[in-house]
């Protein structure tokens, strides 16, 4: 495989991963709109800040060991499919088409880096 290849392949995802926990980060701020306490508003920060937390962790653990970030990102899309409603269909696309499609090229960087181990 080509080097140029092998490098896009490697960052490809992983920067996808990041600008997504950045994206969904965004999402968190709603609650300094909130009349809330200190405290009030710092729980409710880091509840909604949870799944960045998650994804970020698993973008940390898929540098090293890329099936888990195909599986992690694949099984956040799978889970907000299942578990939100009543939104529209771009929402959709959005929140769980890009961490599918992130998932998917982890999974391909790990087939590939697997492959190219055995050579």
């Amino acid at each position: 495989m080509l080097k140029p290849i092998r490098l896009t392949l490697f960052w490809t995802p992983r920067v996808a991963g990041i600008l997504f926990v950045l994206f969904l980060s965004i999402f968190a701020l709603d609650v300094f709109g909130e009349v809330s306490g200190f405290w009030e508003t710092l729980l409710a920060l880091f509840m909604h800040l949870l799944p960045a937390i998650a994804l970020a962790i698993a973008v940390g653990l898929a540098w090293r060991w890329e099936w888990v970030g195909a599986v992690l990102f694949t099984g956040f899309a799978i889970w907000y499919l299942a578990v939100m409603r009543g939104f529209p269909w771009s929402v959709y696309m959005i929140l769980a088409g890009v961490p599918l499609l992130v998932g998917l090229l982890f999974g391909v960087d790990w087939y590939y880096r697997k492959e190219l181990r055995l050579r």
